[in-house]
C-alpha cells in the first residue's frame, strides 16, 4: 500500500490532538469527565473481555443495517417514481416538505407504542429517518437528468424501459448516492437516540450505563464505537459507489481530493 504525503498530513492533527489529550489528562489539567484515550481503551478492553461489547455491536449493527436498507430502498423507489410520474410527485412532495424539517427522533414514542421496545421500533424509526434524504436526492436526480440524453434516446426509438435503466438511472446515480450517504448518517444519529430508551443491548445502552454510573471512560468507549462503526460504514458505501460508478467520478473534485 502506497502512503503519500497527503495521507500523512491528514493524520498529523488527529494524532497530535490525541497525544495532547493524553498528556494533559495524566497531568490533571482536564476535567474529570474527560477521560484520557488510554482510559477509554482500557474500558473498551474491559467490556470486550466480558463479551458485552460484541453483544452491543451486534445489536446496533443489526438495527442500523436493516433500518438503513429498508429506508434506502423505500426512498429510492418512491423518489424515482416521484421524479418520473407527476402524480406520485404531487402526492409526496407536500408530505415530505411538511415532515422533512421535523427531527425524526420526536416520532420515537409513536414507534415504541406501535412496535414495542424490541428491535422492530428501532429499525422502523431508522428506516423512517433515512427515507427522506434518499427520497429528496432520488427525486432531484431524476429531474436533473440532461434532457439532451433523453432526447437522443427517444430519437433512437429506445423503449421507455431501456431509457429508464440505461439513461436515467446511470445519469442520476451520483446524486442518488449523495442522498444515500446522508441517509446513512441519519441512521446512526437516530440509532443512538433510539437505544437510549427501553433498550437492553446496544452501543447507546453502554453510553447510558456509563453516564448513569459515572463511568465516563465507559461512556466515551461507546462513543468511540459509534464513531468507528459510522466511519467504516461510510467508507464501505464510498467503495461501493466508486465500483458502481467507475468512470463517472473521474475528474470530479471529490475524486481529486481523495
Amino acid at each position: 500500500m502506497r502512503i503519500n504525503s497527503a495521507s500523512i498530513q491528514n493524520w498529523i492533527l488527529p494524532v497530535a490532538a490525541l497525544a495532547a489529550w493524553e498528556i494533559l489528562g495524566r497531568a490533571g489539567l482536564l476535567p474529570r469527565y474527560l477521560s484520557t484515550p488510554s482510559a477509554i481503551l482500557a474500558a473498551l478492553w474491559e467490556i470486550a473481555l466480558t463479551g458485552e461489547l460484541f453483544v452491543a455491536l451486534a445489536a446496533s449493527l443489526y438495527r442500523v443495517s436493516v433500518g438503513f436498507a429498508l429506508g434506502t430502498a423505500a426512498g429510492i423507489v418512491v423518489g424515482l417514481g416521484a421524479g418520473i410520474l407527476p402524480g406520485v410527485r404531487h402526492f409526496f412532495d407536500p408530505l415530505v416538505s411538511f415532515l422533512y424539517s421535523i427531527p425524526k427522533v420526536t416520532f420515537l414514542p409513536i414507534f415504541l407504542l406501535l412496535f414495542g421496545l424490541g428491535h422492530a421500533s428501532k429499525i422502523a424509526i431508522i428506516a423512517f429517518s433515512g427515507f427522506f434524504p434518499v427520497f429528496v436526492a432520488s427525486r432531484h436526480a431524476v429531474l436533473s437528468v440532461d434532457k439532451l440524453l433523453l432526447w437522443a434516446a427517444r430519437n433512437m426509438v429506445a423503449p421507455s424501459r431501456t431509457i429508464f435503466f440505461r439513461v436515467v438511472i446511470p445519469a442520476a446515480a451520483p446524486q442518488l448516492f449523495g442522498g444515500i450517504r446522508i441517509g446513512l448518517a441519519h441512521a446512526f444519529v437516530v440509532l443512538f437516540a433510539a437505544e437510549l430508551i427501553g433498550s437492553k443491548a446496544g452501543l447507546g445502552t453502554i453510553i447510558a450505563y456509563g453516564e448513569e454510573w459515572v463511568r465516563f471512560d465507559l461512556m466515551f468507549a461507546g462513543v468511540v464505537c459509534f464513531a468507528v462503526l459510522g466511519f467504516l460504514s461510510d467508507r464501505m458505501l464510498l467503495a461501493i459507489r466508486s465500483r458502481l460508478l467507475k468512470g463517472q467520478m473521474i475528474g470530479t473534485e471529490e475524486e481529486i481530493v481523495r
